[in-house]
């Protein structure tokens, strides 16, 4: 019903910089809020940031003033932009999506992208 497509992953050195896309596609009535997690070898998935329609933002700590989310409702897509990366930010990140099918849903549905990989050496 719903895909999310990432891309803009790879390797760069620390100072570097990378942006990640992902684009919804398929059937749907809206998207609420979008964002990006990120899981570490050995480590738990965590939020990095997020951002609403309505482009209200929420950043994790260790990533603000580094990392910038965006998005562009009409194309359905939302971007992060990663600078100053660190060997510390070396992850999978993954897009998400609150996703609602029909109107009136209540509880929308939490969709995830199949993962970039970001590789930061020192």
């Amino acid at each position: 019903q719903v895909q999310l497509v990432e891309s803009g992953g790879g390797s760069v050195q620390a100072g570097g910089s990378l942006r990640l896309s992902c684009a919804a596609s398929g059937t749907f009535f809206s998207i609420n809020r979008m964002g990006w997690y990120r899981q570490a070898p050995g480590k738990q998935r965590e939020s990095v940031a997020n951002i609403t329609s309505g482009r209200l933002t929420n950043y994790a700590d260790s990533v603000k003033g580094r990392f910038t989310v965006s998005r562009n409702n009409a194309q359905n897509t939302v971007y992060l932009q990663m600078n100053s990366l660190r060997p510390e930010d070396t992850a999978v990140y993954y897009c998400n999506a609150e996703v609602y099918l029909r109107p009136f849903q209540t509880t929308p549905l939490n969709t995830w992208g199949q993962g970039t990989q970001v590789t930061v050496s020192s």
